[in-house]
């Protein structure tokens, strides 16, 4: 960063005491490009008048060879932002950096040497990160006679053809002792109209510095995206997955309490080491949004770059950062020059992206640039051969703008509220903690009524199954919160009746064979017969273990302690205790061997059942009525 940024950081700036309103608007962001050594950083000294070669190496080299950045005020409160971005070869990376979220560019080319290797090769990439906007300085013009400047017009002209300067304002410029040019240029650039940038999305600043600042500590700088961030806000920082603290900030060398998306930014950190942090890792507010590794996208091919076969190593740029990546084509087995492919690329190490996300490729070695896209899942599954073709259907949807493809591409273990709210999702169904695509619930649906079906195919005489019986199989993949509210979605739809932890079919009913039949109404004479003193459960369970479940889930007999009784003699009973209470205040144990004629050890439970259905209550060693 330039060495004005660096002083305010270390001290309150005169300037941050200046109006609200001269931040209020989002500056407009002005790169400048071109080969090395073409008067890009000269350019914007003459206009700005701030040097932004301020690194001693670049001062002694006359390079440019970290990012540089400044700002013009163009009056009604309106300020471009320039961005003046190394030209050499070996600064490519740097370069992307810079290039990234730019409003429009002054391409520079030098009239005394005309269109260079890396003239072409800005262009190329300015293009391939959705930039559409432009003016081209032709500069240096003083030291060019007539003849020279119609060529190297003639060059530009040809050069920038098919390209989205094409048609752009060419402006001869020299910043010498007789400056020309320079007023034009100021006058375009006021003519742009920044691009409108949204305060409703995710804040995001991917770290092109990191340093220490004495008396203040971790600062990080980049150019802010998206979103809105609040001095003394709680930040994440990705891929390495630390918290932290924003604990001042600066916007263009001013104090602010807000940082937007646009704004050249430094961030002051708390908690955080400086060699804990990289260029590429992002500032985040918001800890939902999780690192990409595998990555889906649809790619551009320059004409001029070499056909690269599925599976090759590439460099990926996004942002700030650069990694190791391979190229899997999903539409055919290389990646041709000039054509558009649907690629999935899966990176060494995480990055921060999200869909919409403009990137570029580079050739592993030789270094050249390849071509670049945009990026549409950033949380994709890595892709199999057999599923290209679908994979291709999917990131088309995408690329149309189906963001709910996002969501049926995670499957039917869904996402988290918060995941789906990060990818703006707004769809979906809400199941439990999960959300998903109505088309992974239908298809969930289908499975639960399907496993109801065989439970009650094997286990005719049992009601319903056990919840945790049929959440296995497709079901497994989702939470108990959610699988318990799939079963809800279907109790309310009618499909499914529920019975405390169980769960049935709501057309199933038992249908009972002769030889069943028959059982069970022996079952029942024999309970009926043995009036108070019921059945041993232990016996009946060891002989007719599904016949006497059926029973009790029917609610014709009641198990009391170690015993089961026949429901119609526990309701005479209620009625004979109710009757005693006509006639007196309170039951004892006594007079309840009166009324039943039962031993203490079986009157007991049947006592305890009186007061746990609620028509006794227990007071001392009597009952009175509830």
């Amino acid at each position: 960063m330039s060495s004005p940024a660096l002083k305010a950081i270390s001290k309150k700036s005169s300037a941050a005491s200046q109006p609200d309103s001269v931040m209020a608007t989002a500056p407009l962001i002005i790169g400048t490009a071109g080969h090395i050594d073409h008067g890009k950083t000269s350019m914007v000294r003459a206009l700005t008048g701030v040097n932004l070669d301020s690194l001693p190496e670049e001062q002694q080299r006359g390079i440019t060879i970290s990012l540089g950045f400044t700002h013009l005020d163009l009056g009604d409160e309106r300020r471009a932002a320039f961005v003046d971005v190394p030209g050499h070869e070996k600064l490519i990376r740097t370069m992307i950096a810079g290039a990234t979220g730019l409003d429009a560019v002054v391409l520079c080319v030098a009239a005394n040497e005309g269109v260079m290797p890396q003239t072409r090769e800005h262009l190329d990439i300015l293009g391939l990160l959705g930039l559409e906007r432009g003016i081209v300085a032709l500069t240096k013009c003083d030291l060019v006679d007539e003849e020279m400047l119609e060529l190297a017009m003639l060059d530009v002209e040809e050069s920038v053809a098919g390209t989205f300067l094409e048609g752009a304002p060419v402006v001869c410029t020299a910043v010498g002792e007789s400056p020309q040019g320079l007023d034009e240029i100021r006058t375009l650039i006021a003519d742009l109209v920044a691009t409108e940038r949204t305060t409703d999305g995710w804040f995001r600043l991917p770290i092109d510095r990191a340093f220490i600042q004495r008396g203040f500590g971790t600062v990080v700088t980049g150019t802010a995206r998206g979103g809105l961030l609040s001095d003394g806000s709680p930040v994440w920082i990705q891929p390495l997955g630390i918290s932290s603290r924003v604990r001042g900030l600066q916007v263009h060398g001013l104090e602010v309490k807000e940082a937007q998306a646009g704004q050249r930014t430094a961030v002051n950190l708390a908690g955080i080491e400086r060699d804990d942090l990289a260029r590429g890792m992002v500032v985040l507010n918001n800890p939902d949004i999780e690192p990409a590794s595998v990555i889906d996208t649809q790619l551009r091919m320059l004409d001029h770059a070499a056909t690269i076969a599925s599976g090759s190593h590439v460099r990926l740029l996004v942002g700030t950062a650069e990694v190791l990546a391979i190229a899997d084509v999903l539409d055919g087995d290389a990646m041709a020059p000039g054509h558009h492919h649907w690629v999935q690329l899966r990176t060494e190490t995480p990055i921060v992206a999200l869909p919409g996300d403009r990137f570029v490729i580079r050739r592993e070695s030789p270094l050249e640039t390849l071509g670049g896209g945009t990026i549409f899942d950033p949380w994709a599954r890595r892709a199999r051969k057999k599923h290209h073709a679908q994979l291709c259907t999917e990131i088309s949807a995408l690329a149309e703008g189906d963001r709910g493809m996002l969501l049926r591409r995670a499957g039917p273990a869904g996402l988290s509220p918060e995941q789906a709210h990060v990818r703006q999702i707004q769809d979906g169904v809400l199941l439990g903690d999960r959300m998903l695509h109505p088309h992974h619930v239908d298809a969930l649906a289908t499975h639960l009524l399907a496993a109801l079906t065989d439970w009650h195919t094997d286990h005719p005489l049992e009601p319903g199954a056990p919840r945790r019986s049929v959440h296995a199989g497709a079901l497994a993949a989702l939470t108990e919160k959610a699988f318990d509210a799939l079963i809800g979605h279907q109790v309310t739809a009618g499909t499914i009746k529920t019975q405390g932890p169980r769960c049935q079919l709501a057309s199933f009913t038992v249908e009972l064979t002769a030889e069943q039949a028959s059982a069970r109404e022996t079952m029942l004479q024999d309970l009926r017969g043995a009036a108070y003193e019921g059945l041993l459960f232990n016996d009946l369970i060891r002989d007719q273990n599904r016949m006497l479940q059926l029973l009790i889930d029917a609610g014709l007999a009641v198990r009391v302690g170690e015993r089961v009784l026949h429901a119609h003699v526990l309701d005479q009973l209620t009625a004979k205790v109710n009757a005693f209470f006509s006639e007196n205040n309170e039951l004892s144990p006594s007079s309840f061997k009166e009324i039943t004629g039962l031993s203490r050890r079986t009157a007991i439970p049947l006592l305890e059942w009186l007061d746990t259905a609620g028509i006794t209550r227990r007071e001392g060693n009597a009952r009175v009525r509830c």
